[in-house]
């Protein structure tokens, strides 16, 4: 999920992503120093090294399979007359049990503008990956006359096997989306974007959950990663949209809100993950500063994250899937209304 704060300098945007400012030493020290243990692994307030990165990694377990969860259902695909599978790259720790996949248009036409999809850039975010994969099922062959289809489901697959926020490396996917910063899995997805030579995005949708795991597991090991005290996370009940301050594109966000809510229910909080709302479950920030996926189209096209709750009572795995596929209707009907 996009855990957000909108940053007042580039310290502090550092901070978040784990990089402490180096000449503030004696004051993250001082900060840090009565820091109870609230993660099992590191001493509190000491950034891990790199026996305890191996620690951490060597305690990840599987928990699901990459293949039968996504590889299967993507060879289903192959038979559908309007797209493509195609392989992109591996990941190399393991590039047989983690093949990349997009699966595209078939009739592919570069005059026409392109519709991208990502999902699992959050390996541990179900509906993501799943609503990617539903979308491709039932809605994205409809649309194959008006726009080119780009949809990449699985981006962060060892995360998706484990349940996992970070990659195999200790990597956030979700801050590598920009050149000197990037990880395996941004890598491998912005080398195949430029390989396409797209003239016109329509928009990006990256699919995406804010889960209670967040809060009990993968907040913690952040910043017990980085020496920094965790005070806890306030977790919005319901689905809400992370736009681009620079870029807000204001009426599309709007109108993805209103397909959604036919759904599942949509976060009203004034704040949300610290973040003043625009309006109903829409917060903006800076997503090129913060090397988000929902700055790889370039900050011109509508553009934005999903973020669907899916530890509410009020939501089902199913309501999760097909909230995240109403979110990718629902914006590219409107992108093409405009």
């Amino acid at each position: 999920s996009s855990k957000l704060r909108v940053f007042s300098s580039s310290t502090e945007v550092d901070k978040i992503m784990g990089c402490p400012d180096a000449s503030s030493t004696e004051a993250v020290a001082a900060e840090t120093a009565d820091i109870p243990r609230f993660y099992p692994i590191g001493t509190p307030g000491k950034p891990w090294s790199d026996d305890e990165r191996n620690e951490w990694k060597e305690s990840r377990k599987h928990h699901r399979s990459y293949k039968e969860e996504v590889l299967d259902k993507l060879d289903k695909l192959k038979s559908n007359d309007a797209l493509e599978v195609v392989q992109y790259g591996a990941l190399s720790h393991n590039p047989q049990r983690y093949p990349l996949f997009a699966v595209k248009s078939k009739q592919w036409k570069e005059e026409r503008s392109t519709l991208l999809v990502t999902g699992g850039v959050h390996g541990y975010e179900t509906s993501g990956v799943q609503g990617a994969l539903l979308f491709l099922e039932t809605q994205a062959a409809k649309y194959t006359e008006q726009v080119n289809i780009l949809v990449a489901p699985c981006i962060s697959p060892w995360a998706y096997e484990h349940i996992e926020r970070w990659n195999a490396d200790l990597k956030d996917p979700n801050r590598s989306f920009k050149k000197g910063n990037e990880t395996e899995e941004s890598a491998a997805l912005m080398s195949y974007l430029d390989s396409l030579n797209v003239k016109e995005w329509a928009c990006h949708l990256d699919l995406h959950e804010t889960t209670d795991t967040d809060e009990l597991e993968f907040m913690p090991a952040k910043h017990a990663e980085a020496g920094l005290a965790y005070s806890g996370e306030v977790i919005p009940d319901g689905f809400y949209l992370v736009g681009d301050s620079e870029n807000p594109h204001l009426e599309f966000h709007q109108a993805i809100i209103s397909g959604v809510e036919k759904v599942t229910h949509i976060v009203k909080d004034e704040d949300i993950i610290g973040e003043p709302a625009k309006s109903d479950g829409i917060i903006l920030v800076p997503v090129n500063t913060l090397g988000l996926c929902g700055s790889i189209t370039g900050g011109k096209c509508p553009a934005t994250t999903t973020e669907v709750y899916p530890d509410s009572p009020r939501a089902t795995d199913a309501i999760c899937n097909d909230a995240q596929v109403a979110a990718i209707v629902s914006g590219i009907d409107y992108v093409l209304k405009h």
